[in-house]
């Protein structure tokens, strides 16, 4: 796969557990981010947890989940955004810009699934300085809102629709 294949976003559905199931991140990354198996469980007991896949052809590239207002108000407080939390690239995928090209397709997708929600937010730890500039590039801001989260002080980044 390279830059140039297309990829997509999908609710998740049963029939990618076994590549969920082979989706491990490295520890350099799961420190930052929930295990998707974890995030996906994590879903099964929350109705305002929304988990999404991102395909690449029928591979799981990607994936991360979109939280309603139980997830957003710890953080801000705009009951028409979502949280994006559990955000992470296929360790297999990383590097062939999936992130970005995700992230750009991320309004749309929201617009389409969350008729009424007006922004994303999301935290990403002060030490996690490559996914801050993904992040940034992709067209979320920080405004200046910082949270302290388990792992140490967050950067909570906007992205209006």
């Amino acid at each position: 796969m390279n830059v140039l294949d297309p990829i997509r976003l999908e609710f998740y559905c049963p029939a990618y557990k076994q590549q969920m199931e082979n989706y491990i991140l490295p520890e350099d990354q799961a420190q930052f981010s929930a295990k998707p198996l974890d995030a996906l469980a994590a879903c099964d007991e929350d109705d305002e947890r929304f988990p999404v896949m991102i395909l690449s052809d029928h591979s799981l590239a990607g994936f991360f989940v979109l939280h309603e207002s139980g997830g957003v108000k710890d953080y801000y407080n705009n009951k028409k955004a979502l949280l994006l939390r559990a955000y992470s690239v296929n360790p297999s995928f990383q590097g062939k810009g999936i992130a970005q090209q995700s992230l750009k397709m991320l309004p749309a997708f929201v617009r389409t699934q969350f008729p009424d929600k007006t922004e994303v937010i999301l935290c990403v730890n002060v030490k996690n300085t490559l996914a801050q500039h993904v992040y940034k590039k992709s067209g979320f801001e920080d405004r200046g809102l910082r949270v302290m989260g388990t792992k140490g002080e967050m950067f909570v980044y906007h992205m209006n629709l």
